[in-house]
């Protein structure tokens, strides 16, 4: 059973957005890669996420407000196993985003596509 999702988001020009407690940070235009997991409601998850109206609570909520989500990707992958993989790949734009649940993780956001092979290969669908 799938638990685990990547965002594909689109920042259609660059922002300076802040995050949270993190602080304010600059994003290029581009395209960003967010890591996510439900253990239950992985389908409500992702509904909350594509949903304009929300109250802000996460890291990706203040992101998402300045770019759109262009693909959901589910998996069965930890969602550590995961953001290690993609560490590896791309550039992480701020240390600490959407990771502060665990230590093994430098964030949990990435800047920079990664193809639909490599992500088949970790295990991971179109959502829709």
């Amino acid at each position: 059973m799938d638990k685990t999702y990547i965002l594909e988001i689109w920042l259609e020009r660059g922002e300076t957005i802040r995050i949270g407690k993190l602080g304010r940070f600059r994003f290029p235009q581009g395209c960003y890669l967010y890591v996510g997991s439900a253990k239950k409601n992985l389908r409500q998850r992702i509904e909350r996420h594509l949903r304009e109206k929300k109250r802000r609570f996460w890291h990706i909520d203040y992101l998402l407000l300045y770019g759109s989500i262009n693909d959901v990707w589910t998996g069965e992958a930890e969602e550590e196993d995961v953001a290690e993989n993609l560490e590896q790949r791309l550039k992480i734009p701020v240390q600490g985003f959407g990771s502060s649940d665990t230590k093994r993780n430098k964030a949990h956001l990435f800047s920079g596509e990664a193809d639909e092979s490599f992500l088949a290969s970790l295990g991971f669908k179109r959502w829709r």
